[in-house]
């Protein structure tokens, strides 16, 4: 698989959920196209930290943490021009129909996949008025908008409100050259995907359903991303950029 070029030299970003999957990788390309990055998470720090990178461990539900390592993010490069919100939590077994869930874990799964990344648009606007503009992409999922048999409510709930408020981002802030977009990945290998590494045939299972006959990778997210946020696509935003090997297209 080919990867894409991009050049994002003199740019500053920050990353949520940087400590793995794919925030991770999103970090890492932009690095390697020359960005400055800071990667926050929850996490320790990932032993393949990307040379240079700044990285904060910290909860993303920490209004007074993610405006830190914001402001530093921009002290550090004197602007802020990219922003991804990467973070997030399936909670699998918990996570389930609303009629039959804990609601303790509705409230946590809402207050890091979408409350989280509402505090991190919240701080970034101010900055990347000052950069004169800026580009954020939000991860959502397929799964967002369609049913399903077996069901992860307060998941799907979160990564919708997520498309609800990029668009709204996207509008409100237009004028002042910023833009904001979502991806949604459809079945993909990361670490939130154990129970494939601990069971292949449900993976197998999962690839026979995707018209590519495949997964997708952390590189493929990461390609979708890194388009968003470059110039690129500087005439696209309150948009969704579907990476799912042609799942939702299915009959």
């Amino acid at each position: 698989m080919g990867r894409m070029q991009f050049d994002f030299s003199g740019r500053n970003a920050f990353v949520t959920g940087g400590g793995g999957g794919m925030g991770l990788q999103i970090a890492r390309d932009l690095v390697t196209a020359g960005a400055r990055a800071t990667l926050f998470d929850l996490k320790p720090a990932p032993d393949d930290l990307p040379a240079g990178a700044r990285y904060v461990q910290a909860d993303l539900r920490d209004a007074d943490a993610v405006a830190r390592a914001m402001a530093a993010c921009h002290d550090d490069a004197g602007r802020l021009d990219c922003l991804v919100n990467a973070a997030g939590v399936l909670l699998l077994g918990r996570d389930r129909s609303l009629v039959d869930m804990d609601l303790d874990v509705w409230d946590d799964v809402l207050a890091i996949n979408l409350k989280g990344a509402a505090i991190c648009a919240r701080h970034a606007v101010p900055l990347m008025r000052r950069a004169g503009g800026g580009a954020m992409v939000h991860i959502a999922t397929i799964q967002c908008v369609r049913g399903d048999d077996a069901p992860q409510d307060a998941y799907q709930a979160s990564k919708a409100g997520l498309i609800a408020m990029s668009k709204s981002i996207a509008i409100q802030f237009a004028a002042d050259g910023i833009r904001s977009n979502t991806i949604l990945p459809g079945p993909t290998q990361t670490p939130m995907q154990q129970r494939w590494v601990d069971d292949p045939s449900l993976r197998e299972a999962t690839e026979g359903a995707v018209p590519l006959g495949r997964v997708g990778t952390t590189e493929d997210m990461a390609n979708a991303v890194l388009f968003l946020l470059s110039d690129s696509a500087s005439f696209i935003t309150g948009t969704e950029l579907i990476v799912d090997g042609g799942v939702l297209a299915k009959p």
